[in-house]
């Protein structure tokens, strides 16, 4: 069979791939070592001071163990390096390197390196090496921070600015309640100090004030007697929603405006990585030849490999919605 073009960039390899691109050890980025699973992962295989791959930290019946080989080991146990301390670190890996200059010597002086599975073993580390090597070369190399800048001035050129509001409430858990705070109000009172007395909602100690949302952001009582507001200053009616009664005062409306370029940086940087890859896989299997003899799993490999229903694009912001509580 041949190969339809591939959307692979949703598979879980490729999010490997981009994890490892944003990873590279800064001591191994001349060599395009494969890269780590996590940024401070491979800087721990290597001292503070900036140090040549090529240093060697120790030998093995004469084998050297260099900086390399440190950084190498640290991206396939990245996990286990997560759960301990950083001063521990370093010392595991170098341990673990020992162990296995040791154990491979036995297996070679035992004639494994000479079997034909080993070599089918060793063909596809070597092929999985230079496939990381490839991804960060040939494809997160080229995302360059003129490129993302470029790709910000299209998003800030596509930004619709919408409403936003700033408000304050007070939330209680009954109605009447609400209705003796909105009394009081009427009569004067300050509305900060009621919702620092009285509020249930954690944000009480800063008076209840929200901050500015947009629409979608809140629950929707809340979202619409909110909007409903007019003048600054007014305060409403009393607002059932799933977690009380809300007296909602509005402080302030604007619109929104585009975010920073740091803020929406690396979404953009992630959006480029992602299609450049998939541009890039497209290209490369439309020149290969692929043919898989059984039909049940070819058709099996197919069904995971057919372009996904393109999804709704992500705000560039990356900001989680709000809930009024």
């Amino acid at each position: 069979m041949t190969f339809s073009p591939l959307r692979l960039a949703q598979t879980a390899s490729v999010l490997a791939l981009i994890m490892a691109a944003n990873a590279v050890a800064p001591a191994l980025a001349q060599d395009a070592a494969p890269a780590a699973d996590a940024p401070a992962t491979a800087e721990t295989a290597a001292p503070a001071e900036q140090v040549s791959p090529e240093t060697v930290v120790a030998t093995v019946g004469g084998q050297p163990i260099t900086e390399a080989d440190l950084s190498f080991a640290a991206e396939d146990l990245a996990a286990e390096l997560q759960q301990m301390p950083p001063d521990q670190r370093r010392p595991f890996l170098l341990r673990v390197l020992i162990d296995m200059k040791v154990m491979a010597e036995a297996g070679r002086s035992a004639g494994m390196a000479d079997t034909p599975l080993f070599q089918q073993r060793l063909q596809y580390l070597e092929e999985r090496a230079l496939r990381r090597a490839y991804f960060a070369e040939a494809i997160a190399n080229n995302i360059t921070e003129e490129a993302v800048r470029a790709r910000y001035d299209e998003f800030v050129t596509a930004f619709e600015p919408e409403q936003e509001v700033r408000a304050s409430h007070i939330l209680v858990e009954t109605e009447e309640q609400a209705q003796t705070l909105k009394a009081e109000l009427e009569g004067g009172a300050d509305f900060a100090a009621l919702a620092q007395e009285h509020s249930i909602d954690p944000g009480a100690a800063n008076g209840g004030d929200l901050g500015f949302f947009s629409r979608g952001m809140m629950v929707a009582p809340f979202e619409e007697a909110a909007f409903a507001l007019s003048e600054t200053g007014q305060v409403s009616d009393p607002v059932q929603s799933q977690f009380g009664w809300h007296i909602i005062r509005l402080e302030e409306t604007r619109q929104s405006s585009a975010p920073a370029f740091e803020q929406v940086a690396p979404q953009l940087q992630q959006q480029l990585l992602m299609e450049t890859f998939d541009e890039t896989v497209e290209r490369l299997m439309s020149e290969a030849q692929v043919e898989i003899p059984d039909p049940a799993l070819a058709a099996a490999v197919d069904a995971q490999t057919e372009p996904a229903a393109e999804a709704a694009p992500a705000d560039a912001t990356g900001a989680a919605p709000d809930t009024a509580q």
